[in-house]
């Protein structure tokens, strides 16, 4: 229906224009018509084809949300490693987590998710096999209480990009 209501609108201002310059209702050749009229229906066709696009293209979808933030992709809690689900266990029991680190607000730095008071993130280690240092992964629990959070993101890319845990 939006793309109805932008033709529509489109059509009535290249008549308005053509009222004005002189030719609405004439009979003109269209080597004339396109002359007189060239560039407001040039500028017409351009508006309404880039809003038409913005209406009904796939990257209309990833628009950011009012808040400015993209909306997270999801993981179902069940598809985290088997390390990343026992570290949400963990989260909801209050530890003991493996690292020190664990538990530390999260500064949001990269700004990947969205924007929060100091304190309201905290960061968690998820062992990678085999690696010796704390590796890439990592859960991000956001909200008040630290063992009730009102949001838990996984990322594997250490910080790069965020999922957002559901259940």
């Amino acid at each position: 229906m939006k793309v109805i209501t932008v033709v529509y609108q489109a059509a009535t201002v290249a008549a308005q224009t053509a009222k004005v310059m002189g030719v609405a209702g004439k009979h003109v050749t269209p080597a004339a018509f396109m002359s007189t009229l060239w560039a407001p229906i040039a500028t017409m066709w351009l508006v309404v084809s880039f809003v038409v696009t913005a209406l009904v293209s796939p990257v209309s979808v990833m628009a950011k949300s009012p808040t400015g933030f993209e909306a997270a992709a999801t993981v179902p809690q069940a598809a985290l490693p088997p390390q990343g689900r026992e570290v949400l266990a963990l989260v909801y029991q209050g530890g003991a987590f493996r690292y020190d680190k664990d538990g530390t607000v999260f500064g949001n730095r990269e700004r990947q998710l969205p924007p929060r008071n100091r304190g309201y993130y905290r960061e968690y280690t998820v062992k990678t096999p085999g690696e010796k240092t704390r590796g890439a992964r990592r859960i991000i629990c956001g909200g008040i209480q630290p063992t009730a959070p009102d949001a838990c993101y996984y990322t594997d890319d250490h910080y790069a990009s965020f999922r957002k845990i559901v259940q």
